[in-house]
């Protein structure tokens, strides 16, 4: 009896790792096959969404005093523009999942361009937004427009932190910088706990 026991259970413990193995291969065979096509499928998606955000919120500025009006949270008030890799996307205020969704959201924390502090914005890895972050150089220029004028951003610095690293992405309001980050590493599908950030100083 208790060797017919032993023998079930054997059994038992072989069909699960078995199965086991089994669902591995076939999501290994999934991502290696389907992976890119599933991340354009995806990124279809969400091009077709910044489609139908077309609106941009008109925004009133006074050299003098800064911004008179704010956009309301998940609003679209602008775009940032990085020829060297070829992006062209809408910038929204608010960094929520619908937000990036449609575009590049920006920190509700941190300063509007032109206000003279810092600016976090922050976008997704696909070949639509972030991907080729890892081909900008020091020197390579960002530039957002919006409706109140158009702000051209230098790099100076690039770094990989972890999403922690809340010192690494500082509010300050002495100098105009732009910090852009996305997660990382680039081809990485889903969440990750590493940010690629990219700084930029406002040019004068």
């Amino acid at each position: 009896m208790l060797n017919k026991l032993t023998k079930i259970i054997k059994t038992t413990i072989l069909s699960v790792i078995v199965a086991f193995l089994l669902v591995c291969i076939f999501f290994i065979g999934v991502k290696i096959f389907l992976g890119q096509q599933i991340e354009d499928i995806i990124t279809l998606a969400n091009y077709i969404t910044l489609e139908k955000n077309n609106n941009i919120k008109e925004l009133v500025f006074n050299p003098d005093t800064g911004l008179i009006s704010y956009p309301e949270y998940e609003t679209k008030y602008g775009k940032i523009k990085i020829n060297k890799i070829n992006v062209d996307l809408p910038v929204y205020y608010g960094d929520t999942m619908d937000v990036l969704k449609k575009g590049v959201g920006h920190s509700s924390g941190s300063y509007f361009p032109g206000e003279g502090g810092s600016i976090i914005y922050m976008g997704h890895n696909s070949k639509k937004a972030f991907r080729n972050f890892s081909k900008l150089e020091r020197g390579d220029k960002i530039e957002v427009e919006t409706t109140y004028g158009k702000f051209t951003y230098k790099i100076y610095d690039m770094k990989i932190i972890s999403e922690t690293d809340f010192d690494k992405l500082p509010i300050q309001k002495n100098k105009e910088i732009l910090m852009v980050y996305t997660c990382y590493p680039f081809k990485n599908i889903g969440y990750t706990t590493k940010r690629y950030v990219v700084y930029a100083e406002l040019e004068k």
